[in-house]
């Protein structure tokens, strides 16, 4: 998995619009809509289609969003559409139609197939999560279950038998220190930019910015100094940092800034499109978007609060 997504042979930018998923032409949304019919009927299921899901004949609703993402995102191209509309409605219609894990795995496999999950407020329903940690603001972590096909997120009612939050986080950060680096990239210019990039297919990779500390120490072979290091998670599959030495931070930072942006926008299981400054385990928000006199919310700005200014005069006299 690499860190930039390739842009496949796609309808020009200026043909119409989907009006639910931009990213498509109304040629194209059409045309993924009606993969996503066929994918239905092959399993023996007439569906009704509706701009961003569908619904069976039992009221069952699924949502297209995350398939629309990631059919936007295959670099191969609309070609095989069809395919990945089948292999996710397979998958999906799967693991509805099975036992729940929870009522047949025995309980010390559940426990060790249990991570935390950093999710973004999208889809985030406070009063299923009502154990949720919040990170920072948009951001939650929660406790999954990590299964061959697909992640199930617990609610309250899920974890309740399983035992007391606390030590089911502990074992979930336990197994998440255990999960093997998939992959790292390096980020860089010729000004003196640089970043790392941890990319994965397991769904936990953005959520290793809970054992960051860990995590920098394996990747780099250095500790995280007290001055922490600015982290990003753009989607699930992302994890990017930069560990705080010097000055370096200042184009880090704005490098970042754009790389969050970017990797944020119409990306399958998005987190946050910015960067926060880690220190000690606590996130503090460094970037948002800029809102124009035009309403547009297309820009970024840097927000720094007094701490994170200290910081920046103290690197710049120490230079």
């Amino acid at each position: 998995m690499g860190i930039f997504r390739r842009g496949p042979k796609r309808d020009r930018s200026d043909a119409p619009r989907d009006p639910e998923f931009s990213y498509f032409s109304t040629d194209e949304g059409a045309r993924f809509r009606g993969y996503v019919r066929e994918a239905f009927a092959e399993q023996g299921l007439e569906v009704t289609v509706y701009a961003d899901m569908v619904k069976d004949s039992a009221g069952r609703q699924f949502g297209l969003g995350n398939l629309a993402a990631v059919c936007h995102n295959d670099d191969r191209g609309p070609r095989v559409w069809p395919e990945v509309a089948r292999e996710h409605v397979g998958m999906v219609l799967r693991t509805m139609d099975a036992p729940s894990a929870l009522d047949t795995l025995p309980a010390e496999q559940i426990r060790a197939q249990l991570y935390p999950r950093v999710i973004g407020s999208e889809g985030f329903n406070p009063h299923a999560f009502g154990y949720a940690r919040p990170l920072a603001p948009g951001l939650h972590e929660i406790i999954a279950l990590d299964l061959p096909e697909s992640v199930m997120m617990l609610t309250d009612e899920a974890l309740e038998p399983l035992g007391e939050v606390r030590e089911l986080r502990t074992r979930a950060l336990d197994n998440l220190r255990e999960l093997p680096v998939e992959g790292h990239e390096v980020v860089k210019n010729g000004e003196g930019m640089r970043f790392d990039v941890v990319v994965g297919d397991s769904f936990f990779t953005a959520s290793r910015v809970l054992v960051l500390d860990d995590l920098v120490q394996r990747v780099t072979g250095r500790a995280l100094g007290a001055d922490g290091a600015l982290v990003a998670m753009p989607f699930r599959h992302q994890l990017a940092f930069h560990a705080i030495r010097d000055v370096g931070v200042i184009q880090a930072l704005n490098g970042m800034a754009g790389f969050a942006a970017a990797g944020y926008q119409d990306t399958p299981g998005a987190i946050s499109p910015y960067v926060f400054w880690w220190r000690n385990g606590e996130l503090t928000q460094l970037t948002d978007r800029d809102e124009g006199e035009d309403g547009d919310r297309d820009g970024l700005r840097i927000v720094v609060g007094e701490d994170f200014q200290e910081l920046l005069e103290r690197l710049v006299d120490e230079q």
